[in-house]
């Protein structure tokens, strides 16, 4: 008897043939009865999801994150206690494009974590850049859509780009690491991760704390000039999905350090800017980095489809020493990251393997569309009959802020040293080495030069005179130049 394995249905039965179809006679019509080349069809016809509105192209892995220094004094959650050893997946993208478009494309990269804890799973959902482009989130959508593409002709334009950016003056902090040399790195590898985010710690004793996390490469910063990125993206579309996975499958564990910062939870209402504002960097200086542990990637998925692309992840998955903060743009994300995976993946996403947590769930969430798991009578709360009940003593309601105040619509309250351009020209001025400062110029140049009228190419200008006056003329040079 042969070994082979047997092809068979979905449902386990065997089947006669992979080659012919059912018919009357050699030459007759496909008979309906050939059930089985209607699943192959019909499940053909079903395979693809909706991709991603945002960071729809990207690649993952699966590694640990393992807590080798002391931060049991700003929180009490379990993943990062000491020496506690956690299992995690990642996913790497990038914002703007398509599924199919080029991995160098110039633009931030998404890195989204989870940590599949004892207490139940841990998303951080943040950037390879610890700012963004707005602040609120109700700026998003019109946001992505000015990067996306235009309803005319539905291509990309660095015009519609443009006039999005130089209206909201909050952008020049990203935009000036966009395009620096960090807006397209060599590899996943060769970037920092960050939280980007103000988020909530609270520890054992009940004290809270205001962190950003910052994932540090072990494997030093690399970039790609644009010449080099443009020739990939002809070249090797999925340069940055085939580097990490043939270096894992090599044996190479990609890894980086996290460090985390802590402001004392009384220092934020009186601190020199917002600290929830999320186009603002908290200066080292004051709030030095404070090394947890180390994020080690060691297994590749084995199903990309199951493992990668159904993959949910959602800055609400806070568990108990975690919480939000009051950036707006955090508190947007709350709502519409489990919101867009019930669209894209169905209600019981939760139920997939790879989103599964290894916690225990006791839920009352009951039926719909792919229900996996057994759900059981009680179905409400509260009752009678022994069904779980929640308990304020073990939840995560130190997610409140802690902040109490009229409910209004208003822009942030302003500190001593809140503007725009202040930490981008900073950047600019001091940060960047002359190379990379000409490199800077080189690339906003080369991006203003590809189509922006001239109302918003003047409108541009001013607003990297605004950083920085002498890049703003540089600039300015080498576009009418």
């Amino acid at each position: 008897m042969s070994s082979a394995r047997h092809t068979t249905t979905n449902a386990g039965i065997p089947v006669a043939s992979d080659d012919h179809s059912l018919t009357a006679g050699p030459n007759g019509p496909v008979l309906l009865q050939d059930h089985y080349l209607i699943e192959k069809n019909a499940q053909f016809n079903r395979e693809r999801v909706p991709e991603r509105v945002v960071h729809a192209k990207g690649g993952g892995a699966f590694g640990f994150f393992e807590v080798t220094d002391d931060v049991s004094q700003y929180t009490k959650a379990a993943v990062f206690q000491p020496g506690t050893k956690t299992e995690t997946l990642i996913r790497f993208s990038s914002v703007a494009g398509e599924l199919g478009s080029p991995d160098t494309w110039r633009d931030p990269r998404g890195t989204a974590i989870k940590f599949y804890t004892t207490e139940g799973n841990y998303d951080l959902v943040g950037n390879n850049t610890p700012v963004f482009f707005i602040r609120d989130a109700i700026k998003f959508p019109d946001f992505i859509r000015s990067q996306k593409r235009r309803a005319d002709n539905h291509l990309r334009d660095h015009d519609m780009q443009w006039d999005f950016w130089t209206q909201c003056p909050e952008s020049a902090h990203q935009v000036t690491w966009l395009m620096g040399d960090r807006g397209i790195p060599k590899t996943w590898r060769n970037m920092n991760l960050y939280g980007s985010h103000t988020y909530l710690w609270v520890n054992g004793a009940g004290e809270k704390f205001w962190i950003k996390y910052h994932f540090k490469t072990d494997q030093g910063h690399a970039f790609l000039t644009q010449a080099e990125a443009d020739q990939l993206a002809g070249g090797d579309a999925d340069h940055h999905i085939r580097d990490l996975w043939t270096t894992i499958k090599n044996g190479e564990h990609p890894s980086w350090t996290l460090y985390v910062q802590v402001m004392p939870f009384e220092e934020a209402a009186d601190y020199r800017f917002n600290p929830f504002d999320l186009t603002k960097v908290w200066p080292h200086g004051d709030y030095p980095l404070i090394k947890v542990g180390k994020f080690v990637l060691n297994r590749n998925p084995e199903n990309y489809f199951a493992q990668i692309e159904q993959a949910a992840f959602e800055p609400s998955n806070m568990v108990p020493g975690i919480g939000a903060s009051p950036d707006k743009m955090l508190q947007g994300r709350l709502f519409s990251y489990p919101d867009a995976h019930r669209y894209r993946i169905g209600t019981n996403y939760m139920d997939l393997p790879v989103n599964r947590p290894i916690a225990p769930v006791n839920s009352y969430a009951k039926d719909g569309q792919m229900r996996f798991s057994l759900g059981q009578d009680p179905v409400y709360a509260p009752n009678s009959y022994g069904g779980p009940r929640a308990d304020a003593s073990d939840g995560t309601d130190e997610a409140a802020t802690g902040i109490e105040q009229e409910v209004i619509r208003s822009a942030y309250r302003l500190h001593s040293e809140d503007d725009d351009f202040g930490q981008p020209g900073t950047m600019v001025r001091n940060v960047f080495s002359d190379e990379e400062r000409a490199r800077f110029v080189n690339n906003v140049a080369g991006h203003l030069s590809g189509g922006v009228s001239k109302p918003v190419l003047d409108k541009a200008l001013d607003y990297w005179r605004s950083v920085d006056k002498a890049t703003g003329d540089k600039i300015a040079d080498k576009v009418r130049g």
